[in-house]
């Protein structure tokens, strides 16, 4: 019959999508009592028959049997000579059921059928990938490059779902070829018109907290806790691990012997410098366990503005800011605090911004920005470094350097 065969032709939606029977004769029974409402202006006196298992569908339209002359809706009312001719039998007054065929409906009205029904698979199919993948927010997977454009690279995983990994989202020193295979974390997934727009992501904190799962068995095994990740993604990250077994040393563990189980990690990561940290609710520890690798003199804390003053000595101010200021940026992230840097004898320093009338503010704040506030904490470093640490020309440092020696000079 018609019906079954119109069942039939969408076999390949069904294969293709692993769309289930059931569910796709639910969807033929929404579409055809579309097509019943446009066409007789409402479906109510129809019983739509479906059979799952032989994929058959049959359409019966329902009316009552009136005198010749007293038709006022013909779909819900047939008169007494059309009732019998389906059967030769009928009286006013019965109920007449009458099957509908396809070539019943009109050819416009068929073929607007199948791209409504084409619509609905695959609005089903996008709603079944958009659940799939909200279930894997903040999971590690893997999928294959397809294609590279200039802000975004285009993943396809196994069954063929496109995966968006942009730009920002990528570690800097990225570099990928057509048919590399990556790992990222699902960062977000949203539905886009009836679309899903899935979202990868390698850049966020959780992907290295995910790879420490999944490389670490003490970690994926809750024997360590990974407490807090932050990260310069390529640059430098640190990890805050913890454990409520004494007998476990959580850094020594996740680092493993010479490295061993770190490296992958450090390695997925495009070199990325990974600090391991024991965590601590002493926050005086835990910032000086944050400066790593400088060592700390003393700490202290201003609870209120959520500051610390870490007091160092000379040769260690360079280790505790970090290549760009990026080892007490990622401390002060790891412990919450503002960390400000001052010098073992900063009592005889003199704040940059003492300055302000000799020296303009943005300058003062480029050297603010890879922790250099102090008139001491500049002079402290060689011109060559302050070159390649700030975005300062030479012949700018050289006039603040000048300046600042004259304030010591006199």
């Amino acid at each position: 019959m018609e019906n079954l065969a119109l069942i039939d032709s969408f076999s390949e939606f069904k294969d293709d999508k692993q769309i289930d029977r059931v569910t796709l004769m639910a969807i033929l029974e929404d579409v055809f009592r579309n097509a019943l409402k446009k066409k007789y202006g409402s479906d109510d006196n129809f019983d739509i028959i479906v059979n799952p298992d032989k994929g058959d569908l049959e359409i019966w339209r329902n009316r009552v049997v009136v005198a010749d002359d007293e038709v006022e809706d013909p779909n819900e009312e047939i008169s007494l000579t059309e009732a019998r001719k389906i059967e030769d039998d009928f009286e006013v007054g019965e109920d007449v059921s009458e099957e509908v065929k396809l070539i019943d409906l009109g050819r416009r009205s068929i073929l607007a059928l199948r791209q409504n029904l084409i619509s609905k698979i695959h609005e089903h199919d996008n709603t079944i990938i958009y659940k799939q993948f909200k279930d894997l927010e903040g999971e590690i997977y893997t999928a294959e490059v397809h294609h590279i454009r200039h802000r975004a690279v285009i993943l396809l995983d196994d069954e063929g779902n496109e995966i968006i990994l942009p730009k920002d989202k990528q570690i800097p020193s990225d570099f990928f070829r057509k048919g590399d295979n990556v790992r990222g974390i699902i960062e977000s997934v949203e539905l886009k018109g009836n679309k899903p727009s899935i979202i990868m992501s390698r850049a966020n904190p959780v992907f290295l907290e995910k790879l420490f799962e999944q490389e670490i068995p003490e970690v994926y095994d809750g024997l360590i806790t990974v407490k807090k990740v932050v990260r310069i993604p390529g640059e430098k990250a640190k990890v805050a691990v913890d454990s409520y077994d004494d007998r476990i040393d959580p850094v020594g563990a996740c680092v493993g012997m010479k490295g061993s189980r770190i490296h992958g990690i450090v390695r997925e990561l495009g070199n990325e410098n990974i600090d391991v940290i024991n965590y601590t609710t002493n926050i005086n520890l835990f910032i000086t366990r944050a400066l790593s690798p400088a060592r700390v003199t003393s700490v202290k804390l201003n609870e209120e503005t959520k500051r610390a003053e870490v007091i160092l000595r000379p040769e260690e101010v360079s280790k505790a800011i970090g290549r760009g200021g990026h080892n007490i940026r990622l401390a002060g992230q790891l412990t919450g605090y503002e960390i400000d840097v001052l010098r073992e004898g900063a009592e005889e320093d003199v704040e940059l911004t003492e300055f302000s009338d000799e020296i303009e503010g943005w300058i003062i704040d480029e050297f603010k920005k890879i922790g250099l506030d102090t008139a001491k904490s500049v002079l402290d470093y060689d011109l060559k470094d302050l070159v390649s640490r700030t975005d300062l020309e030479e012949e700018t440092i050289q006039e603040v350097i000048s300046i600042l020696k004259e304030e010591f000079e006199e």
